[in-house]
């Protein structure tokens, strides 16, 4: 009598238990639980979602930076961003997704990206804001994950905290020059910040007494610390770095407390963020539209693509047939 040795569901369950705890990756190959493989789509396609809308806020002032060597670097942060979306849904492909079906959700409204990015950029200063901030928040979010529990993402994000990094010190580099300029630039930049500074508390998600996600994720090793955690550490972080660019943030009630050894700072509006994340920020249509927009253009650019696999795939095949 054959015995039946197929792993149980219990036994998978515990292998995978045990090298979550052990802190031993988890790849494409190994069973996963169905709750796992789910929330590693949501978060990873949220994160691919937020680097391509996040190309438009900064893409709008390309033809506008105030030098050639402005634009050449913002061209290239602008084509990190799009490098950082194909690592991500590459990623989510190894979870048994397909990239068109990810699309798809975001363009119909059923998956989101960041909130940050439904703000307009108003003038040359948001640059240096979206640099400092936005990507100094993301940095924040984003080193932990190199040890994100899931192989693919884990080592995706090595890469784009990598570059991420060059990002934040543009931005700090572009609000250090106004901020040291003219008087009307320091105003400039000062704006800039005031409208960035709380959105960018934001980033991090609800407080964790209100976060559905955040307790699970950490169980499974995909988060390491917790909202507020990365909050706080980014505004600790972020006030000396104002402080050496000679600009106030907008908060306050933003003080050192000596019995925490942290910054105290003020109550974010959580309403906001609601109604952001709910699509009625200021550029949420906008941003969703010429993303459908440069979608449907593109299709010809995919198709020729494909049929150009095609004809080599074909042409190697028969290359083979013939050598053989």
């Amino acid at each position: 009598m054959q015995v039946d040795d197929t792993p149980t569901q219990e036994r998978l369950q515990a292998r995978f238990d045990r090298m979550v705890a052990d802190e031993v990756r988890i790849e494409p190959r190994d069973w996963m639980p169905e709750g796992y493989r789910r929330t590693l789509i949501r978060q990873i396609a949220q994160h691919a979602h937020s680097e391509i809308i996040g190309m438009q806020p900064e893409g709008n002032w390309i033809t506008r930076a105030p030098s050639l060597r402005r634009k050449a670097i913002l061209m290239a942060k602008v084509q990190d961003e799009a490098g950082h979306g194909l690592y991500l849904y590459s990623a989510a492909e190894t979870l048994g997704v397909d990239r068109e079906e990810l699309l798809d959700l975001l363009h119909s409204g059923k998956q989101k990206y960041s909130s940050i990015f439904n703000y307009p950029t108003l003038t040359w200063a948001d640059m240096g804001a979206i640099g400092w901030l936005v990507d100094g928040a993301a940095i924040m979010n984003q080193v932990p994950l190199c040890r994100c529990s899931y192989g693919p993402y884990g080592r995706a994000m090595v890469r784009i905290c990598k570059e991420e990094s060059f990002h934040q010190r543009q931005g700090f580099e572009i609000l250090h020059t106004l901020s040291h300029g003219t008087p009307a630039q320091k105003a400039m930049a000062q704006d800039a910040v005031d409208r960035f500074w709380w959105p960018s508390l934001m980033m991090f998600g609800p407080p964790d007494s209100a976060s559905t996600h955040s307790e699970r994720s950490m169980a499974w090793g995909i988060k390491r610390f917790s909202n507020d955690e990365l909050r706080q550490r980014f505004v600790d972080m972020t006030v000396p770095q104002a402080e050496a660019l000679g600009l106030t943030l907008p908060d306050p009630d933003l003080r050192w407390d000596e019995e925490s050894g942290h910054y105290a700072f003020g109550e974010i509006d959580w309403s906001e963020l609601d109604r952001v994340i709910r699509g009625d920020g200021p550029c949420n249509a906008q941003r969703i539209e010429r993303r459908r927009t440069a979608h449907e253009e593109g299709a010809w650019v995919r198709e020729s693509a494909a049929a150009y696999a095609r004809k080599h795939a074909a042409t190697s095949s028969a290359a083979g047939e013939t050598a053989a």
